[in-house]
C-alpha cells in the first residue's frame, strides 16, 4: 500500500523547475548563451502543463471514486413502493 497518493501534476511542475535550473546552470557556467526571455515561456508552459494535468487527474480520481461508491450501492432502498412519505 502506497504510503501516499501519486500527484502527476506536481511530478510535472518539479520538472519543469529541475529543467529551469539546469538550463540557468549552463547560462550562469557558459555552457549555453540563452537569453532571459527564453526562460519565461518554458516555465508559463511547465505551470500551465502542471495544472491541466493536476485538473485531469482529479477528474480522473473524482470519477473513480463515483463509480465505486456506485458499486458499493447495490442494495435495495428501505420503501420499495416508491413512496417518500414520512410517516
Amino acid at each position: 500500500m502506497p504510503r501516499h497518493e501519486f500527484r502527476p501534476g506536481r511530478a510535472v511542475a518539479g520538472l519543469t523547475m529541475l529543467g529551469l535550473a539546469g538550463g540557468y546552470a549552463a547560462d550562469a557556467a557558459g555552457a549555453w548563451d540563452a537569453p532571459w526571455a527564453f526562460f519565461l515561456p518554458l516555465f508559463l508552459g511547465g505551470l500551465w502543463l502542471a495544472a491541466t494535468v493536476t485538473w485531469v487527474a482529479y477528474r480522473v480520481r473524482r470519477r473513480r471514486e463515483a463509480r465505486k461508491a456506485s458499486a458499493e450501492n447495490t442494495v435495495a432502498p428501505a420503501i420499495a413502493n416508491g413512496s417518500h412519505a414520512i410517516r
